[in-house]
């Protein structure tokens, strides 16, 4: 049985892009006559806004889709915490007070995902009255596992290799848990079998593979869909203020027309899908 999720986070309005995304997870599941979940990634500090989830909720009905909804993030905490202190005593994390300006300024190469971080603080003493984060000793984590693989839909067998994208944040200064620890746990505790999500978020991959291989946790398939670019060539995003799937459903717009043209391959004007 294929389990499937859509997780948005409640920091702001959904757009055409996590449309297709929720699509795309929740036809997979049905085709596997299985189940499509809806949890809300809620730990986004004073970003996250809890009468969005319910937004959420009417723009997947809205699209014609049936879910699962599971705990939200926000009662998972205690699971994070125990993920982080096992990695912590095993030596495989490492506090780190930069800030954002520090490492730009630094000059660090970029990676899939952006700046590499150049491990300025492993090793280092640290000032304790900064806010600290825990970064990945990823090249530790990976000589203790060894060579280990995904599958992907699309890419077929990948080894993984999460050195490409440097020693990422696994807790954050401001939140509980990096969306790298808390979605693969979350995937973990909801039995998740195949992870959708678009290819921006391939070589996060990696780093997802890489903690279930030291936590000991299942491994699911993977299918990184293209995304959806405005007509500047730009990814929909809520940060460029990306018309709001509410906003649609408001003015009267069909939802499940827009749903089936989508799954058709026809987007609205000045929208195309992109593969990278």
């Amino acid at each position: 049985m294929t389990v499937t999720r859509f997780a948005p986070s409640p920091n702001g309005s959904l757009h055409l892009g996590h449309a297709y995304a929720a699509i795309v997870a929740h036809d997979r599941a049905r085709e596997g006559q299985g189940r499509f979940q809806l949890r809300i990634e809620d730990i986004d500090g004073t970003r996250s806004r809890a009468e969005l989830a319910d937004e959420f909720r009417a723009d997947l009905e809205w699209l014609g889709l049936e879910w699962e909804e599971v705990p939200a993030q926000s009662t998972r905490l205690a699971s994070y915490d125990a993920a982080a202190r096992n990695l912590l005593e095993r030596g495989l994390l490492y506090p780190c007070t930069c800030t954002r300006a520090e490492i730009e300024a630094l000059e660090p190469h970029l990676g899939p995902d952006g700046l590499v971080y150049p491990g300025t603080c492993k090793g280092r003493e640290l000032d304790i009255g900064k806010p600290l984060a825990l970064r990945f000793d990823v090249g530790k984590a990976m000589a203790e596992v060894g060579d280990i693989w995904w599958e992907d839909e699309l890419a077929g067998r990948m080894r993984a290799d999460p050195r490409e994208a440097g020693d990422v944040v696994i807790v954050r200064k401001d939140s509980p848990a990096s969306y790298h620890l808390a979605a693969t746990l979350d995937d973990a505790a909801d039995g998740v079998t195949l992870v959708t999500r678009g290819q921006d978020l391939f070589y996060a991959t990696n780093v997802h593979r890489l903690l279930q291989a030291l936590l000991g946790l299942p491994v699911p398939r993977w299918h990184h869909h293209g995304l959806l670019m405005d007509a500047d060539g730009k990814k929909l995003s809520k940060s460029r203020h990306s018309p709001s799937l509410a906003d649609r459903r408001r003015a009267g717009e069909d939802g499940l027309a827009l749903a089936e043209e989508m799954r058709q391959g026809r987007f609205p004007a000045g929208i195309t899908l992109a593969s990278t």
